[in-house]
Formats: C-alpha cells, sequence, structure tokens
C-alpha cells in the first residue's frame, strides 16, 4: 500500500498500522528517508517522478492523505495564494496522484483509492452548527468529493475502487488538540473501512466509524 503525507499524524498512523499487519508500505512524505519516498504532492514533477519510481509494481491500496488547513479566519482574511495553494494540495494533488499510479493499481488484484476527505467538505452536512469560516479547506475538500466520484466513474473499467473517507476531528497537527478523535482509533477504523472495500462500494463517502456521510 502507498500513502501519502506519512511523516505524521494519520498518515504516519495509517503507514504504521498497516506495517504491522505485514503489508509492504510506500510512505511518502516531502522529505525522503531511508524508509520514505520523498514526494510534494504540491509540485507535478515530483509526482511524475513518484511515477517513474514505481514503474512496473503493483499497488493494492492508494491513500491520498497530504492536505494542508490553510487560512480559518473566514472571509475578511481570505487571500487568493493560500486558498490557491490549498485547492492545489488538497483537490488537484490527488487527481494527479490517482492519474500516476492508476497503472500500478491497475496490476493489483483488488485496488482501492482512498481519497481522505472531510465532512467538512459536504455540502449537506459541512455547515451544521458550525461557524468556522475555513473557506479554503471547506471548498477544497468538496472538490475533493467531486473527484472521488468522478474518478470511480473512470476507474470502474479497471476495476479499481475509489472511495472518500472521513477521520473525523482527530488529534493532529491539523486538528489540534482539543479535536475530539485519538489518531489511533480515527486509523483503525479507516483500515477497517479500506479493508473491507469492494467494487460495490466505489464512488462511497463514509466515516472512520463506518457511518454513511451525506455529499
Amino acid at each position: 500500500m502507498l500513502v501519502t503525507g506519512a511523516s505524521r499524524g494519520l498518515g504516519r498512523a495509517l503507514a504504521d498500522l498497516y506495517a504491522a499487519a505485514g503489508c509492504r508500505v510506500i510512505a511518502c512524505m516531502r522529505q525522503g528517508t531511508t524508509d520514505a519516498l520523498q514526494l510534494d504532492v504540491a509540485n507535478v514533477a515530483s509526482i511524475a517522478a513518484l511515477s517513474t519510481a514505481l514503474k512496473g509494481e503493483s499497488i493494492d491500496i492508494v491513500i491520498n492523505n497530504a492536505a494542508i488547513r490553510g487560512d480559518t479566519g473566514g472571509l475578511d482574511t481570505l487571500e487568493a495564494g493560500d486558498f490557491l495553494e490549498v485547492m492545489r494540495i488538497n483537490a488537484l494533488a490527488p487527481l494527479l496522484v490517482a492519474r500516476a499510479l492508476r497503472p500500478n493499481l491497475r496490476a493489483a488484484r483488488r485496488p482501492v483509492l482512498v481519497n481522505i476527505s472531510s465532512r467538512a467538505g459536504s455540502l449537506a452536512e459541512g455547515t451544521i452548527d458550525d461557524e468556522d469560516g475555513d473557506y479554503a479547506y471547506r471548498c477544497s475538500k468538496a472538490a475533493l468529493n467531486m473527484a472521488t466520484v468522478k474518478l470511480a466513474q473512470d476507474f470502474r473499467n479497471d476495476g479499481i475502487a475509489v472511495i472518500a473517507l472521513h477521520p473525523g476531528w482527530v488529534r493532529t497537527d491539523m486538528g489540534g488538540a482539543e479535536a475530539a478523535i485519538d489518531v489511533a482509533e480515527s486509523a483503525a477504523g479507516l483500515k477497517v473501512l479500506i479493508d473491507g472495500t469492494t467494487m460495490a462500494d466505489t464512488g462511497s463517502f463514509r466515516a472512520y466509524d463506518g457511518g454513511t456521510v451525506l455529499w
């Protein structure tokens, strides 16, 4: 399996879980190490280099986890550069990674492409009882949700299941110390869902606890 943004937080927890289960894990992070591949998802050339490095390899699970939060001050503090950077990393990069690693997924027996999204990007649920401005992050995850649906359509003939997962409000650098869910709990729940995913689930949006999230 391959996971982006694996240097810390949820990405690190997922990589560790799969490694503990005996899986070969390709952990990707901006600064490569002896145990991880270098990948800057904001850099098109870096994504292309990853594709070249993994050419001919079979990868059964690809998890698009790398993301940034961006400005949270609301409309008054919204800046074009920040907004576009969040969209580039959270919405465009997963599409480019999916395209780059499509041949690797095709070569697997039961391939799954996972986009780590958020209920914050749900048009139906994302702003209920929530006064957080968070324009860039919410818009980027809404775009990622649409990308998930489109990829599910495009990858269906390849036998590649594509899903979006909401990890919950997790205590990570992004989620903050006040978040409700421990990263280990979230990662464990996500792994159960990922491991059980079949083509019957493609195009779905679910939470770490198994519940369905409305688009």
